[in-house]
Protein backbone atom coordinates (compact mmCIF):
# COMPACT_ATOMS: atom_id res chain seq x y z
CA UNK A 1 0.00 0.00 0.00
CA UNK A 2 1.31 3.75 -0.56
CA UNK A 3 1.80 5.91 1.58
CA UNK A 4 1.09 9.91 0.67
CA UNK A 5 2.53 12.53 2.73
CA UNK A 6 1.03 15.67 3.09
CA UNK A 7 2.85 18.74 1.03
CA UNK A 8 5.17 20.71 3.31
CA UNK A 9 2.73 24.08 3.82
CA UNK A 10 4.67 27.15 2.26
CA UNK A 11 6.00 29.11 5.04
CA UNK A 12 4.64 32.40 5.37
CA UNK A 13 6.35 35.32 5.15
CA UNK A 14 5.94 36.60 8.54
CA UNK A 15 8.11 33.14 9.56
CA UNK A 16 10.51 33.66 6.97
CA UNK A 17 10.98 37.40 8.03
CA UNK A 18 11.56 36.00 12.03
CA UNK A 19 13.99 33.51 10.60
CA UNK A 20 15.87 35.80 8.63
CA UNK A 21 16.24 38.34 11.76
CA UNK A 22 17.18 35.58 13.76
CA UNK A 23 20.15 34.76 11.22
CA UNK A 24 21.32 38.26 11.35
CA UNK A 25 21.14 38.65 15.28
CA UNK A 26 23.24 35.50 15.33
CA UNK A 27 25.90 36.60 12.55
CA UNK A 28 26.01 40.13 14.61
CA UNK A 29 26.51 37.90 17.60
CA UNK A 30 29.38 36.06 15.71
CA UNK A 31 31.40 39.32 14.35
CA UNK A 32 31.30 40.48 17.83
CA UNK A 33 32.91 37.83 19.21
CA UNK A 34 35.45 38.11 16.70
CA UNK A 35 36.03 41.70 17.15
CA UNK A 36 36.52 40.87 21.03
CA UNK A 37 38.90 38.26 20.62
CA UNK A 38 40.89 40.63 18.65
CA UNK A 39 40.68 43.37 20.72
CA UNK A 40 41.94 41.36 23.79
CA UNK A 41 44.74 39.83 21.49
CA UNK A 42 45.69 43.32 20.59
CA UNK A 43 45.52 43.67 24.37
CA UNK A 44 47.42 41.09 25.24
CA UNK A 45 50.73 42.55 22.36
CA UNK A 46 50.38 46.07 24.74
CA UNK A 47 52.06 43.62 27.84
CA UNK A 48 55.46 44.56 28.96
CA UNK A 49 58.02 42.34 27.47
CA UNK A 50 58.13 38.81 27.60
CA UNK A 51 54.41 38.48 28.66
CA UNK A 52 52.56 38.58 25.93
CA UNK A 53 51.81 35.59 23.64
CA UNK A 54 53.62 33.58 22.16
CA UNK A 55 54.00 32.37 18.43
CA UNK A 56 51.44 29.57 18.55
CA UNK A 57 49.43 31.97 19.50
CA UNK A 58 49.82 34.07 17.37
CA UNK A 59 49.67 31.57 14.60
CA UNK A 60 46.43 29.58 15.97
CA UNK A 61 44.26 31.28 18.78
CA UNK A 62 44.77 35.45 18.05
CA UNK A 63 44.14 36.80 15.06
CA UNK A 64 43.19 34.10 12.71
CA UNK A 65 39.95 32.87 15.25
CA UNK A 66 39.11 36.51 15.54
CA UNK A 67 39.06 36.61 11.88
CA UNK A 68 37.04 33.81 10.87
CA UNK A 69 34.98 34.50 13.40
CA UNK A 70 34.21 38.02 12.27
CA UNK A 71 34.43 36.53 8.37
CA UNK A 72 31.58 34.18 9.37
CA UNK A 73 29.61 36.63 10.85
CA UNK A 74 29.41 38.55 8.01
CA UNK A 75 28.58 36.08 5.89
CA UNK A 76 25.58 34.70 7.83
CA UNK A 77 24.55 38.51 8.92
CA UNK A 78 25.16 39.52 5.16
CA UNK A 79 22.73 36.86 3.70
CA UNK A 80 20.09 38.42 1.83
CA UNK A 81 16.08 37.74 2.75
CA UNK A 82 14.38 34.80 0.42
CA UNK A 83 11.29 36.35 -2.00
CA UNK A 84 8.90 34.00 -2.98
Amino acid sequence: MKKFHKPKAAADSESRYRRHRRLVRIGQLLMAAGALVLISHWFAHLAPAGQGPGITEDMFIGYPTGGVLLLIGAVVAGRTETRR
